[in-house]
């Protein structure tokens, strides 16, 4: 069949439905000249009279009534689509994939989740916990959280939180080696830096417009807040951490902040935000998502 006839397919319905080539031009903003020539395309391709015309009405041929019968079985089928795709916009359901950068992704995102799929029961989440750069198409990502001060250009976002690090060491660490009261300080301790390039053991420090950049030393490094947090809760020495990682350690009091009044400046430091390709037709799992992360966070 060729498929550029279903449009006068769906006008035939609406002719013999309104029973006239005019009712139909008025309600579609055609003229009847243009629904006739419509019609005489159907019954040029199909090769025999669908309508008898009078000056009074139309009546169907028997191949009218069979075109007509399976014309509006595919209208109702297209109805059909429509329906349930509107549906799917409207209830959150079906599965959705976030990326999320490592650490985010475990002291951030997860704790969130169980609550997140108990509020929307027919919604899957697929968390993709890696540190490189996923694209929205190739990689099938509906959602992605990332750390930078400026989004890609193109791309839809919605800022949740600041990305700040500090250092951090446990009390009892402190009470053994001192616990610095200056920058400079530092050389004399043993620091737990990220370790992945040479710049990672120089810290850099701000304070009042000052800064001060200390290269540091220590027998561990480790390229995951995780392992550094427990690395510094084994007492191992002043480790560097983002604050959404030491957060509860702090609140517990299994360590305490170094160099409060310094602010701790890391490359890996910025924005989170959350992100997605376009914002049409969006699927409302994926706006429930949004909206409870952006009240989560």
């Amino acid at each position: 069949m060729n498929l550029s006839l279903l449009p006068d397919l769906a006008l035939f319905v609406q002719v013999v439905d309104q029973g006239s080539f005019s009712a139909v031009a008025r309600k579609s903003g055609a003229t009847p000249s243009a629904i006739s020539r419509s019609v005489s395309r159907l019954e040029h391709e199909i090769g025999s009279k669908l309508l008898h015309r009078t000056t009074r009405k139309l009546r169907l041929s028997d191949s009218g009534k069979t075109v007509y019968q399976h014309a509006q079985q595919m209208l109702e089928a297209a109805r059909q689509a429509m329906d349930g795709a509107n549906r799917e916009q409207a209830i959150a359901q079906g599965k959705l994939t976030l990326s999320v950068p490592k650490a985010v992704g475990r002291f951030v995102v997860h704790p969130l989740m169980m609550e997140f799929l108990t509020r929307y029961p027919q919604v899957d989440v697929c968390l993709r916990l890696e540190d490189r750069v996923l694209d929205f198409i190739d990689d099938g990502i509906d959602l992605a959280l990332r750390i930078t001060h400026s989004p890609s250009p193109g791309l839809h976002g919605k800022l949740l939180i600041p990305v700040t690090h500090i250092i951090c060491a446990t009390p009892a660490y402190l009470q053994q080696h001192g616990t610095p009261k200056t920058p400079q300080e530092l050389a004399a301790h043993s620091c737990i830096s990220l370790g992945e390039m040479p710049g990672d053991a120089r810290w850099k420090f701000r304070r009042e417009g000052k800064t001060e950049t200390i290269r540091t030393q220590g027998r561990y490094a480790a390229n995951h807040t995780a392992v550094r947090l427990d690395a510094v809760k084994q007492h191992l020495g002043i480790g560097s951490l983002p604050l959404f990682t030491a957060r509860e350690a702090l609140e517990n009091g299994d360590i305490v902040q170094v160099l409060p009044e310094w602010e701790f400046i890391s490359r890996y430091s910025g924005q989170l935000w959350l992100l997605w390709s376009g914002n049409k037709h969006m699927p409302a799992r994926m706006r429930a998502m949004i909206d409870y992360l952006s009240e989560k966070l």
